[in-house]
C-alpha cells in the first residue's frame, strides 16, 4: 500500500460526507428536520418550529410521491412476463431494482440518508407535527393557521381533550373563520365521498354525482399509490434472516408474500378514517350503490348497478334494480370504471391487474342530468305472508333502514305483554329500577333464557315463553332476508323491555327516554363522527325493535343525522310493527320521552361474527331443542332457578 494513501476509515468518512452533501442538495431528510423543529420548540424558537416543521412535512410528502412515481415507472419499464424462466424473472427483478434506485436517488439523493426510525414514522402517522405547529402558530399570533393545524391533529386524535378545548377557543377568536378549520392531511377520496353523501342525503343528487365520480377517481389513484408503496423493504415477523440460512427462492417467496399482505391491507387502509380503528364497511361498492340511485333510470345507473354486482355477485336487491333499468332502457349494459386523469402515472401493470378488462371506460366529464328521484330500494323477501313493508330506506331518509308491520299478531302481542309484566315484575332485568337513561321512567327487561326458566318453573305459561323465543327468531330471519345478507346473522343480545312513565314527573320534560346513539360505535356529534371502538359493541351489525303496543303517549322512535339533533324519520310504535337498520354511525337513533303509560318492545341486536353470539341464546337453543325432542322429560331440565343468568 502506498504510504501516502489515507487509511480506509478516512475514506469511509469522506464518502459518507460526500453522500450527505449530495443528498442535501436534493431533499433534506424529514426526520432531521422534525428533530430540529422539536429542539426549536423546547428552545421557544417558534419561528424555527414553523420553518422546520413545515419543511419536514413537505419533505415527508415528497419522499412518498417520489417512491410512488419511481416504482410505478420502473414496473412499467420492467414488467414480469406471464410466463418466464428463472433467469428472466431475476433479470426483471434486478433491472427493476436498479431502475428504482436510480430514479429515487436522482430525486432525493442517497436513499440511506432517508431511512427513518419507526418512532418517527408513527409520529407522522399520528400527526404529531401538527400539535407542535398549532402551538407555534398560536405563539406567533397566527390563529388561522393554528386553527388549521389543531383541526388536522384533532381528526386523528379525537380523544385529545386539550386540543378539543383549543378548537372551541379558536372558533371565538377574531379573524378565525369556519373555512380555516381544514384537515391538511385529508385524503381526497374520503373527503369527496363524505361531501357527496351529505349532498345525497339532502336530496341534491345532481351535485352529489360529480363528487361521487371524483371520489372514485381519487380512490383508484390512492389504491395504486398504496400498492406501489408496498413494493419497498418488508418486515419478516418471527423470522431471523441473519441466523437462519434461507434459500434464494424462500427469501423471494417470503418477500412477495409480505408484499401481497401489504396490498391486501390497502383495501382496509383506504376505507379507514383518521383516528378510527375499523374501516367503513362496504366502502368502495357503496360508491356505485349511491351512483345507481343518483343516476336513476339512466344508462349510467345501469352501469353502476352492474359494477356493484362485481363486488357482490348475485345480490338480489341490486339484481332487481338491474332488471328494472334494463326494462326501462330497453337494452343491456356493461360494468364501468372511472377514468384516471393521469394516464402516464397509472399505466402500470399493477393498475391493469386490479380491474377486469371487461370494464368499460367512463369519462367524468360525460355527466348527464336526470330528474331528481330518491332511488329505488328493493329489499329481499319478507318470508312471512302477513308481514307488510311500510317504508324502505328511501322513505325513512337514510340507508339500511326498513319499517314493517304485522310481524306478529294482536294475540301474540298480548301474550308477550303478559309475559313482560309477569317476568319483569318478578325482578328480572333491571329489577324495577328507574331507567338508566332518564329518572322520569321505570325500565324493566327480561331475556329469552330467563323467560324459558320461568316457563319451566310454571311461573308463566311455557307457551308464552316459547313465543318470545320464536318471535325473536322470526325477526332475525326477516332482517337477514330483507337486507340480503350473504352470511348468517347471529343474535348478539335479545331483550324484552318495557319503559313506564313515572306519574308526577312528566311536566315540562325535555329529556329523551333513550338518548341519541349508534349501536356499534361511539357517536361524536361535534366531530360529526362515530368511532367504532370500545366501549361500543363494535361487533353488532344489525338492530331491530319489535313493538308490542301503542297505547301510551310519547315514545316515538327517531332517526337523526350525525349531529344527534336533526330528525330524519320518526316511527310511532304499534303492535306488530318492527323497525330494522344497520347498527353503525349511518343510523343514529333514540326514543322520545314516554310521558304516559307503558311502552313495551322486543329489542334485538345481531352480529355477523359467530364469535360474538349471545351465550344465553345458545343456552336457550339447547332448552328448545330438548323440549322439541322431548328427550329430557324423564330427566328434568337442568336449570337452577337460583342461578343469576
Amino acid at each position: 500500500m502506498d504510504g501516502n494513501s489515507p487509511p480506509a476509515a478516512v475514506w469511509c468518512v469522506v464518502l459518507l460526507c460526500a453522500a450527505l452533501s449530495s443528498s442535501a442538495a436534493f431533499l433534506e431528510p424529514y426526520d432531521l428536520l422534525y428533530d430540529t423543529a422539536v429542539r426549536a420548540f423546547y428552545s421557544s424558537d417558534y419561528g424555527g418550529v414553523v420553518r422546520y416543521m413545515e419543511a419536514a412535512l413537505s419533505s415527508h410528502r415528497e419522499v412518498r410521491r417520489t417512491k410512488v412515481r419511481c416504482r410505478l415507472r420502473c414496473q412499467d419499464q420492467h414488467p414480469f412476463e406471464e410466463t418466464f424462466s428463472d433467469l428472466r424473472f431475476f433479470d426483471a427483478v434486478l433491472r427493476r431494482a436498479a431502475c428504482m434506485d436510480k430514479c429515487i436517488e436522482e430525486k432525493l439523493g442517497a436513499q440511506s440518508v432517508h431511512k427513518v426510525s419507526e418512532d418517527v414514522v408513527q409520529d407522522f402517522n399520528r400527526r404529531i407535527p401538527y400539535n407542535y405547529l398549532q402551538l407555534a402558530y398560536q405563539k406567533l399570533n397566527q390563529p388561522d393557521k393554528a386553527a388549521a393545524a389543531a383541526h388536522t391533529y384533532f381528526q386523528a386524535n379525537p380523544e385529545h381533550v386539550e386540543m378539543g378545548q383549543d378548537l372551541e377557543q379558536y372558533k371565538d377568536l377574531q379573524g378565525v373563520q369556519e373555512d380555516h378549520f381544514v384537515d391538511r392531511e385529508a385524503r381526497p377520496h374520503q373527503r369527496s365521498f363524505t361531501a357527496a353523501v351529505r349532498l345525497y342525503d339532502k336530496g341534491d343528487y345532481e351535485a352529489a354525482l360529480g363528487l361521487f365520480e371524483e371520489a372514485l377517481v381519487e380512490y383508484y389513484k390512492a389504491d395504486v399509490e398504496c400498492r406501489a408503496l408496498c413494493q419497498g423493504p418488508q418486515r419478516f415477523e418471527g423470522h431471523d434472516h441473519l441466523r437462519y440460512r434461507y434459500s434464494l427462492h424462500e427469501l423471494v417467496s417470503d418477500h412477495f408474500t409480505q408484499v401481497l399482505h401489504c396490498e391486501h391491507e390497502c383495501v382496509r387502509d383506504l376505507a379507514t378514517r383518521p383516528g378510527r380503528l375499523s374501516p367503513m364497511e362496504n366502502y368502495l361498492p357503496l360508491h356505485y350503490d349511491y351512483l345507481q340511485f343518483a343516476y336513476f333510470k339512466g344508462t349510467f345507473a345501469l352501469q353502476c348497478a352492474l359494477t356493484y354486482l362485481l363486488f357482490h355477485d348475485g345480490e338480489e336487491f341490486m339484481t332487481d334494480n338491474v332488471d328494472y333499468f334494463r326494462e326501462v332502457l330497453g337494452h343491456d349494459g356493461k360494468p364501468r370504471e372511472v377514468r384516471i386523469s393521469n394516464q402516464e402515472l397509472y399505466k402500470s401493470d399493477i393498475f391493469k391487474s386490479l380491474f377486469p378488462a371487461s370494464f368499460s371506460i367512463f369519462s367524468v366529464n360525460a355527466l348527464s342530468k336526470y330528474s331528481k328521484y330518491p332511488g329505488i330500494c328493493a329489499g329481499g323477501p319478507l318470508l312471512y305472508d302477513n308481514v307488510q313493508l311500510v317504508q324502505n330506506s328511501v322513505a325513512l331518509n337514510g340507508t339500511q333502514r326498513v319499517l314493517l308491520d304485522h310481524v306478529i299478531s294482536e294475540d301474540e302481542c298480548a301474550d308477550l305483554r303478559y309475559l313482560a309484566h309477569a317476568v319483569t315484575m318478578a325482578g328480572d332485568g333491571y329489577r324495577g329500577r328507574m331507567s338508566p337513561h332518564t329518572p322520569n321512567e321505570k325500565f324493566e327487561g327480561a331475556t329469552v333464557l330467563k323467560t324459558l326458566q320461568y316457563g319451566f318453573e310454571g311461573r308463566v305459561p311455557m307457551r308464552n315463553a316459547r313465543l318470545f323465543y320464536d318471535t325473536s327468531e322470526r325477526a332475525r330471519r326477516i332482517i337477514e332476508s330483507y337486507f340480503m345478507l350473504n352470511s348468517t346473522l347471529h343474535f348478539s343480545y335479545t331483550h324484552l323491555v318495557c319503559r313506564t312513565a313515572i306519574t308526577g314527573q312528566q311536566d315540562h320534560r325535555n329529556d329523551l327516554s333513550h338518548p341519541i346513539h349508534a349501536d356499534n360505535c361511539l357517536l361524536d356529534p361535534d366531530a360529526n363522527e362515530c368511532w367504532k371502538e370500545p366501549p361500543a359493541y363494535t361487533y353488532r351489525d344489525y338492530s331491530a325493535l319489535l313493538y308490542l303496543n301503542g297505547d301510551f303517549e310519547g315514545g316515538e322512535f327517531i332517526f337523526t343525522e350525525m349531529d344527534a339533533k336533526t330528525v330524519t324519520a320518526s316511527v310511532k310504535p304499534r303492535c306488530g310493527r318492527m323497525v330494522g337498520f344497520s347498527s353503525g354511525g349511518e343510523n343514529p337513533h333514540g326514543v322520545k320521552a314516554v310521558t304516559r303509560g307503558q311502552r313495551c318492545a322486543v329489542a334485538l341486536w345481531f352480529t355477523l361474527d359467530p364469535l360474538f353470539r349471545e351465550l344465553e341464546r345458545l343456552q336457550a337453543d339447547e332448552v328448545i331443542q330438548a323440549l322439541d325432542t322431548q328427550s329430557v322429560w324423564g330427566q328434568g331440565l337442568n336449570i337452577n332457578p337460583k342461578d343469576e343468568l
